[in-house]
């Protein structure tokens, strides 16, 4: 067991990660109500010698952070402003490596939404790799990835399935009061 897994068990939290390793997959992890989801979600992954990459505003990659994040798996994301489709530019990061195992949380925010973001999905259905769903339970302390599925390009529908997957973990987030499916 490695430090990420020594911390992880020192404050009671269970690893239970059985979905296949992929050199190139996407990790939908919901309820998402906390920054410590992605403390907790990268320990986990971390634990079993796995790196996930992660996408954060490209206003946070200055010197001397942008080292840290990027060893962590950070992908910068240019502002909204810029002339950018950003599921393409993801797709084709993709295409042109090796290993991506991109962590998403598909609420968008750590508020209760009611429409949940659909860009992981057409990144997936383009970059032809599955999805392994994720769930952070605070309530029984589990950090839990055992499910994947391969999006038809049926946007509605496989929405339709990630949120029926996620409504089995009512319970599951720091503050459930701020998730909804």
């Amino acid at each position: 067991m490695n430090i990420w897994g020594l911390a992880l068990n020192f404050f009671g939290w269970k690893v239970d990660i059985t979905a296949p390793r992929r050199d190139k997959c996407i990790i939908c992890v919901a309820p998402h109500t906390s920054n410590w989801d992605f403390i907790l979600g990268l320990a986990a992954y971390r634990s079993l010698g796995r790196k996930a990459n992660f996408l954060m505003k490209e206003f946070w990659f200055f010197f001397p952070l942008k080292y840290l994040l990027k060893y962590f798996g950070g992908i910068p994301v240019p502002s909204r402003n810029k002339k950018s489709n950003l599921t393409e530019e993801i797709v084709k990061k993709f295409e042109s490596s090796d290993y991506i195992n991109l962590a998403v949380t598909p609420e968008g925010t750590r508020s209760w939404v009611e429409k949940w973001r659909t860009g992981f999905l057409y990144i997936s259905y383009g970059a032809k790799v599955p999805i392994q769903l994720g769930v952070i339970d605070y309530k029984n302390k589990d950090i839990i990835i055992r499910d994947e599925f391969i999006p038809s390009g049926d946007i509605d529908a496989d929405m339709q399935y990630v949120k029926e997957y996620y409504a089995n973990f009512p319970d599951a987030a720091k503050y459930p009061d701020k998730f909804s499916v």
